[in-house]
């Protein structure tokens, strides 16, 4: 037991999905339990054992001044801190509220909105603290989290995806949605990963004729703006446009430049 790489996991201002991943590791997670000490999971057993840990997993956004708190102590007590899914990663759909008035919506939804502790906006873990490693999806992928926690215990960097949403769909055989019916999508800009979830075959969206909507976040050195003109060229309105970069993983910088670009832009919401 004492051998056993400890592991630990965290939530934030989420829905829980992609803890639930881990437990829907099923079969698997009885290998995981042989290599690795689950020692601090809330969601999954009410043992808990205190740190220091090696692999720290956190869930969701920093939304309350509690949460600011407990991200740094969660920081202290990991050797690596994995973020898992789009609102560790990304701040989530809850950061619409970075655009808008969060005390014009608590006087509307709340009796006593006076006793209601929150922060203006909701942010990602790694506005905070540093983060290891990024985990992306909405939710997570079990397949990535197994081969992380691997990867992890025995000192290596883990492999996730790097390419786009649009090489699954060439692989997949998948016409394009966005040059074909001109229904406007977020793949090109997309990291894949979503292929985990229906038999490893990809970009499941479009293949049912919907767009991406960036659950796993942006790739590296996207051009937003440029994806965007072009779909404007073709009669999209710059609201819907706003409206579909501001989705799972909105609030992570590229599609927040893109997102924000679009609104400033003249007759824009």
């Amino acid at each position: 037991m004492a051998d056993k790489a400890t592991l630990a996991v965290f939530k934030f201002a989420s829905c829980d999905g992609c803890q639930l991943s881990l437990l829907d590791c099923e079969d698997e997670l009885l290998a995981v339990a042989e290599a690795v000490e689950i020692a601090y999971f809330p969601e999954g057993r009410s043992r808990k054992l205190a740190g220091p840990y090696d692999v720290g997993l956190v869930e969701g956004s920093i939304t309350t001044p509690d949460d600011l708190q407990r991200i740094q102590e969660a920081r202290e007590a990991c050797r690596y801190l994995v973020t898992i899914g789009a609102c560790a990663s990304a701040g989530g759909i809850q950061a619409l509220r970075n655009w808008a008035n969060v005390a014009e919506f608590m006087q509307q939804v709340y009796a006593h909105p006076e006793y209601v502790s929150t922060l203006a906006t909701s942010t990602p873990i790694s506005e905070h603290v540093a983060v290891d490693f990024e985990l992306r999806g909405c939710p997570i992928s079990k397949h990535q989290l197994l081969e992380l926690i691997s990867s992890l215990v025995r000192g290596k960097k883990p492999r996730t995806p790097s390419h786009s949403v649009c090489v699954e769909c060439k692989k997949r055989g998948t016409v394009c949605v966005a040059v074909a019916q001109g229904i406007p999508c977020l793949g090109p800009l997309t990291q894949a990963g979503c292929g985990d979830y229906h038999g490893n075959r990809g970009a499941i969206c479009p293949a049912c004729n919907r767009e991406c909507f960036g659950c796993f976040g942006p790739q590296n050195q996207v051009n937003g703006e440029s994806l965007m003109n072009f779909y404007q060229q073709r009669g999209v309105q710059p609201l819907q446009l706003v409206q579909l970069s501001r989705n799972f993983s909105g609030y992570s910088p590229e599609f927040r430049r893109t997102s924000e670009s679009l609104e400033n832009r003249e007759g824009s919401p």
